[in-house]
């Protein structure tokens, strides 16, 4: 089979009503290489990168409560940084670029995935999307 490895996926097909920052963005400890009192960052298996994670609330209404808030990996060499947070809004939107998934069975023997990124940023506007498609047109 020619697909192997992390599936190339783009923002809109993982989070199609938008996602919203719910955590800090934290280093993710590698279990095997940390021992009692030193901590070792994971890195990825791929790249070589640090892995960071940040817990983000999927804005899907049709999902339920315990489905909503999903873990999102990134890959950055230094701590990244999440975008402004936005008067008036009690949670920060986000977007991500440079996504993959992972599929794979979680402990409960369901289909879950593993959401990897390369780049985390304040979400585009809406109408400025849609001319620059335009426009290449």
């Amino acid at each position: 089979m020619a697909l192997q490895g992390p599936i190339p996926v783009t923002f809109d097909m993982v989070f199609p009503h938008g996602c919203y920052i719910v955590g800090e963005v934290e280093p993710v400890k590698d279990f095997d290489a940390s021992t009692n009192g030193r901590f070792v960052q994971t890195r990825d298996k791929q790249s070589g990168e640090l892995v960071w994670q940040v817990s983000v609330m999927d804005a899907d209404p049709s999902l339920k409560a315990a489905q909503k808030t999903v873990s999102v990996k990134i890959l950055s060499p230094t701590q990244p940084v999440p975008p402004a947070p936005m008067a008036g809004l009690p949670f920060t939107p986000v977007e991500f670029d440079h996504m993959t998934a992972t599929p794979y069975v979680n402990q409960a023997g369901r289909l879950a995935y593993s959401i990897k990124v390369r780049e985390m940023r304040a979400p585009r506007p809406a109408g400025k999307a849609t001319a620059t498609a335009k426009d290449a047109a």
